[in-house]
């Protein structure tokens, strides 16, 4: 193999279910790409219906849709070569594919053959493995092709390279979680050193749902030498130049500093489900806490200001500072501000349950209504402007349920769900040293829902270093507790954390989705049951 080939990696944002819009984005990207001199264009695994498509896979139109656009991808490839994931169904069997079309003709088409069935994909639930390798002999040059998960196991590669290929070109859907990126790129880096063969890996970019896609995709030579790399969390339509066998030298993106990461993760989350399901804008409860504030600056940077709506909803017990933290965070984002008082509402609905109460003490019943009153505003706010209700709740309170159903909870998204409360500290402050926009006045203070007199998050719960260590421990490396209690943990807040966490998954089950930015978060990560006696013998 000596000629030069030019290819293009087309990391795209695509739409789950959008078959025809996704077509379309595929089709501008190749046109643009041919016009700056590629030969191929490279594009995302099952990128004509979007990762993870789900149980739309089930259904029968859908396929009608997918071959429509394999027909457009295939008369578009005259003069360039495209490479596109789709599903393909073959013998009664449905495949995860990526096909290889130049001059409107198929020159081959591969299936890919490890099936991840763990965390957050259920690849098994609808596809068949495919056994055979692939290698398409293009302009001299003989390319191999893989598909995500089929480079995380040796034997894909070594395949491949077995069939005789001299580059592999791999379609990659691989969701983002904070440390994967060191991971994936030392894992590619080591599969073309061991294969002795140039990798070419393209990556998705784009929230869905959950999942968060990092793009980050990536160029190695043969000696697993990072030789070219793209942007993250961002579209891009990048060039590789080949010499013969040997990519060529081009621009390596610098690693990104780690709370950047999570920040851009979590605003490109929020974008994409506001604007991919049609909301005009997003609204939420500010509060003066931190949680609100963070999740009030990842909303304007995702959106802009001009979309977002920051209402102030206190009560009895809440501080002047909150106020007045609120408004200034509110004014320095340039965010449409409104104070609405509760107080009206909770005389209301405390006047209308004053003959059901008689006789009984206050309790967390009161508080409570204090925070669906809120919620009924929002999502009134929600119906008539159609904005989104954001939901501000984190990590730590999620797991072990120090939030309010139908209170707090109320909202469509949730963007710092996976983030644990010292994560949001540190990103709070991360944020400010891009331009300060929350109060120093909220980083420091204590925490506090403000539902009572004086209240305190830590008169109910552990510190929060100690709850998220063990939160950590528990959820996302399913410790036992005689593990946690051998780490050096103490035995009555390690039994107090294990309970609000297994008492709580109702309510988890009932929360907004939110991004995905831990190895393991509330969601598609971790199904436990609801009705469950497995442990209580820890509480």
């Amino acid at each position: 193999m000596s000629q030069h080939l030019t290819l293009a990696l087309a990391q795209l944002n695509l739409t789950v279910g959008a078959i025809e819009a996704n077509t379309d984005a595929m089709l501008a990207a190749a046109g643009r790409a041919a016009e700056q001199g590629a030969e191929l264009v490279l594009f995302p695994e099952l990128a004509i219906t979007g990762y993870p498509p789900e149980d739309l896979l089930f259904r029968h139109d859908l396929y009608q849709r997918v071959d429509a656009a394999l027909a457009r991808m295939a008369a578009a490839s005259l003069h360039t070569a495209l490479v596109v994931g789709h599903p393909w169904r073959q013998d009664g069997k449905l495949y995860n594919a990526a096909s290889f079309f130049y001059q409107g003709q198929l020159l081959g088409r591969y299936f890919k053959q490890l099936l991840p069935n763990y965390g957050v994909f259920d690849e098994k639930r609808y596809f068949s493995a495919g056994d055979a390798s692939c290698v398409i002999d293009f302009k001299g040059h003989k390319l191999g092709l893989l598909i995500c998960e089929d480079v995380w196991e040796p034997a894909p590669m070594a395949g491949v390279s077995a069939a005789g290929a001299e580059l592999v070109l791999s379609l990659n859907a691989s969701p983002y979680h904070r440390g994967k990126a060191w991971i994936r790129e030392s894992l590619l880096a080591q599969r073309s050193k061991e294969n002795g063969l140039p990798l070419l890996y393209l990556n998705l970019v784009g929230g869905q749902d959950e999942l968060v896609f990092d793009g980050r995709s990536k160029v190695f030579n043969a000696a697993g030498e990072l030789t070219q790399s793209l942007a993250p969390f961002e579209e891009q339509l990048a060039l590789v130049h080949l010499a013969g066998k040997a990519p060529v030298a081009a621009e390596i993106r610098p690693a990104l500093d780690p709370l950047a990461e999570v920040y851009q993760a979590l605003v490109l989350a929020t974008r994409d489900y506001v604007n991919k399901n049609g909301f005009n804008g997003a609204v939420l409860g500010l509060s003066g806490g931190i949680d609100s504030a963070l999740t009030l600056a990842i909303a304007v940077d995702a959106l802009g200001a001009e979309r977002v709506q920051a209402v102030m909803m206190p009560f009895r017990y809440t501080a002047s500072m909150s106020v007045e933290d609120a408004e200034e965070e509110a004014r320095h984002l340039g965010v449409e501000f409104n104070i609405v008082s509760i107080e009206p509402m909770f005389d209301a609905f405390m006047g209308q349950l004053a003959p059901l109460f008689e006789g009984t003490e206050r309790d967390t019943t009161e508080e409570n209504l204090q925070a669906r009153a809120r919620g009924v505003l929002l999502m009134a706010i929600s119906n008539k402007r159609r904005r989104l209700v954001l939901t501000t709740g984190n990590k730590s309170e999620v797991a072990v349920g120090y939030c309010t159903l139908y209170g707090d909870m109320v909202g469509g998204f949730a963007p710092i769900k996976d983030v644990p409360k010292t994560l949001v500290f540190e990103l709070a402050k991360y944020r400010n040293t891009l331009g300060y926009v929350i109060p120093q006045r909220v980083i420091d203070r204590p925490p506090s829902a403000e539902l009572a007199p004086d209240q305190l998050d830590q008169d109910s719960l552990p510190p929060y270093d100690v709850l998220d260590a063990i939160l950590e421990a528990y959820v996302e490396q399913d410790k036992s507790l005689e593990e946690l209690l051998a780490a050096g943990f103490a035995e009555a807040e390690v039994r107090r954390v294990i309970k609000l966490v297994d008492i709580n998954e109702y309510k988890r089950r009932q929360s907004a989705v939110g991004p995905r930015i831990t190895p393991r978060n509330f969601g598609k990560d971790r199904r436990y049951p609801i009705t469950s006696g497995f442990g209580k013998i820890n509480w």
